[in-house]
């Protein structure tokens, strides 16, 4: 195939998923944990027996054609799995989908570069679930997941993944999540059974407001994660790590990089980094946006083999079904050959779409 637009961040969530996926394939000892499909007011909904509220169930779609994507990359169902409030059934959900995952994508390998899911925590079996994607096969990636109540990325705690991450070759994914939207946001925006309304909710507007402040700055906090790899000489010590930064938006990065490399170069050369941090960044790292202006203006920066547009389709922060309109818009200006680097070359080779 002539790949002309290939976009590095796209979902598949639970909604979409087969009703019957985790009931059907976990161990019997889960199988009454695991998130299923029953009836409600308003349609199908997926829920967990222990009160998990995950959407409603919806079929696949093919919209992608219609927007001009040729191929994307697939981010899967971490978020659902912190919202089942059961970390053992939590791994069961990511093994099955990860086995689901690799058999969907390898019947469309001209189209879907898969990412595996991997827990965060147990560290053990986040290590374990490397191995199994690994001698499955089938994907072209790794997403970690990105939770609130993880250790920072320069933790100890992290090695054995970073080992296991580093001998594999995959490239390895965080995804953006922001911080944690206040309770009484949530409940106040979005509705909830009368049982878990156990305070009375904000006035709608403040809600709003504070909403309105986490979408804007939810890709921005995706700078901890990158800071931590490499202040904590992670990318020092594995080489062979990809660092992909998921639906981070790229404006911030080369403000990011010069302050680090100013506070590396002023006060922290004992950290054991043989380059400076903007040089990691450089040989090790990516990320992609959708719609970044200032990142356009700072290429020279962000090197534009380290960048990789999206549609972030289907979520409601993604340009589909408009992405046209936006690369004509923000890319237009740019030589033909980086442009075709951003919206495709460099996502491309990276998942092994082209060569």
């Amino acid at each position: 195939m002539r790949y002309e637009r290939i976009s590095a961040d796209c979902h598949i969530d639970l909604c979409q998923l087969p009703p019957d996926l985790f009931t059907s394939n976990a161990s019997a000892a889960l199988r009454d944990r695991m998130p299923y499909v029953t009836d409600s007011p308003k349609g199908k909904t997926w829920v967990s027996r222990n009160g998990g509220f995950f959407g409603l169930a919806g079929g696949m779609v093919e919209d992608q054609n219609r927007d001009g994507v040729q191929a994307e990359v697939l981010y899967g169902i971490l978020g659902s799995t912190t919202r089942i409030n059961d970390p053992e059934a939590a791994v069961e959900m990511i093994r099955i989908y990860n086995e689901w995952l690799a058999w969907f994508c390898e019947r469309h390998p001209d189209r879907y570069a898969g990412l595996a899911c991997i827990p965060s925590q147990p560290i053990d079996k986040a290590v374990e679930t490397v191995k199994q994607v690994v001698k499955r096969g089938g994907v072209r990636g790794l997403d970690v997941a990105n939770t609130f109540d993880m250790p920072p990325t320069y933790d100890p705690y992290w090695e054995p993944l970073w080992e296991v991450i580093n001998d594999c070759g995959l490239p390895m994914h965080f995804h953006t999540v922001g911080t944690r939207i206040p309770d009484a946001i949530r409940k106040t925006l979005w509705s909830a059974p009368s049982s878990e309304k156990t305070e009375a909710p904000m006035n709608f507007r403040v809600a709003r407001a504070g909403f309105a402040v986490h979408i804007t700055s939810f890709q921005m906090f995706m700078s901890m994660v990158l800071m931590g790899m490499i202040y904590g000489g992670v990318l020092e010590r594995h080489p062979r790590i990809t660092l992909v930064l998921g639906e981070g938006g790229i404006g911030w990065i080369p403000y990011i990089l010069d302050r680090m490399d100013l506070e590396w170069e002023d006060q922290f050369k004992d950290l054991g980094l043989r380059m400076a941090p903007s040089e990691y960044w450089r040989r090790q790292c990516k990320a992609t946006f959708q719609s970044d202006k200032v990142g356009m203006k700072l290429l020279d920066e962000l090197g534009i083999d380290n960048v990789m547009w999206a549609s972030d389709f289907p979520h409601p922060d993604g340009i589909w079904p408009d992405s046209v309109e936006y690369i004509d818009r923000e890319l237009g200006p740019l030589p033909a050959g980086v442009r075709r680097k951003i919206i495709c070359e460099n996502a491309g080779k990276l998942y092994g779409f082209m060569k």
